[in-house]
């Protein structure tokens, strides 16, 4: 075989096999990862029937604040996938990956799933503990993410913050009750999973808060003998936006199958997984388990928006460093 013919088909094998694998990155906060290694390989299995191409999706995971600037910083994913609509913002504002109208892009502005901030603890309840107010009282410690680095950090911190002034309390008693209420947080782990570690194999504090769908996770795998979930009369509602990175996809050639990944959160088949792992869904019916029906409002509405509760509250500076004493 001549050389010119040897690279002739050389290059049409190595075309054969670039069509039929492709390979993708999501970028992803630090308690999805039980939700991705159901939904991953669902994904996979409908773009082969799909398509013929057998795609491949690596995970990161960490707290959503540090994965978004590990992005921003240069970290090549093709999606990315958070707790909070500011942790993708920031890839439009600092590092110019995505158009700042990116929530537009997908149904219910780019959110597929929610998930409430609540308490976990150990069974029998020892400390009593049913409100906010619990979490203060003299004796009682509570486990909570950095929310310096952690988007599950800052929903609890909010949540606190909002059972305040939901109830009709001034922003000076918010503040004070959120002071208070980190005084009895004796560790600042940097994600959501680290703090669940903390509480659970660590046994530091009475109370775990976090989202709904960590503490059922948590409760699934060490066993419902040990802990239970106690629903406070006021939260926060944890919104879970998506996003392609355009810039990267655009450089990879990887857009169309970032987008039908995404796309896929959204789908009927999509919301039943996540509502498997006690995600919330929110475009789609799905079997769900028995969602408890709760009191909740969202960051837009008590803090306006997301921008201005980071500017305000998490900032360098903010109010959070202003009251935060390690």
């Amino acid at each position: 075989m001549s050389s010119l013919l040897r690279s002739a088909v050389l290059a049409v094998l190595f075309s054969s096999v670039s069509l039929q694998a492709a390979e993708i990155l999501n970028a992803s906060y630090d308690v999805t990862r039980e939700f991705y290694k159901d939904f991953n390989p669902a994904f996979v299995q409908y773009w082969k029937e799909k398509t013929g191409e057998t795609l491949t999706i690596n995970q990161s995971h960490g707290g959503s604040t540090k994965q978004a600037r590990s992005v921003v910083d240069g970290l090549p994913a093709d999606v990315i996938t958070m707790n909070r609509s500011a942790d993708i913002d920031i890839l439009a504002q600092k590092g110019k990956l995505i158009p700042a109208n990116w929530q537009t892009r997908l149904p219910n502005n780019s959110v597929p799933s929610a998930s409430p901030t609540v308490f976990l603890v150990r069974k029998g309840n020892p400390k009593h503990v049913k409100d906010w107010d619990d979490l203060i009282r003299p004796g009682v410690t509570s486990v909570i993410p950095n929310p310096k680095t952690s988007g599950n950090g800052k929903y609890s911190y909010l949540a606190a913050w909002g059972y305040v002034t939901q109830k009709g309390g001034d922003a000076a008693k918010a503040r004070q009750f959120v002071t208070e209420l980190f005084k009895h947080v004796p560790v600042l782990d940097t994600g959501g999973r680290g703090a669940t570690t903390t509480f659970a194999q660590r046994e530091i504090g009475d109370v775990l808060v976090t989202f709904e769908n960590e503490v059922y996770l948590l409760q699934k795998e060490l066993g419902e003998d040990k802990y239970e979930v106690v629903y406070p009369s006021v939260t926060v509602l944890a919104e879970n936006p998506v996003s392609v990175v355009d810039k990267v996809v655009d450089k990879k050639g990887t857009r169309k199958q970032a987008q039908a990944y995404l796309e896929y959160h959204f789908s009927p088949q999509g919301q039943a997984i996540a509502a498997k792992h006690y995600l919330r869904p929110q475009v789609a019916d799905a079997a769900q388990p028995a969602f408890k029906k709760i009191h909740t409002f969202t960051v837009k509405e008590a803090f306006g928006s997301w921008t201005e509760a980071e500017n305000t509250h998490f900032s360098d500076g903010g109010i959070f460093d202003q009251i935060y004493q390690k």
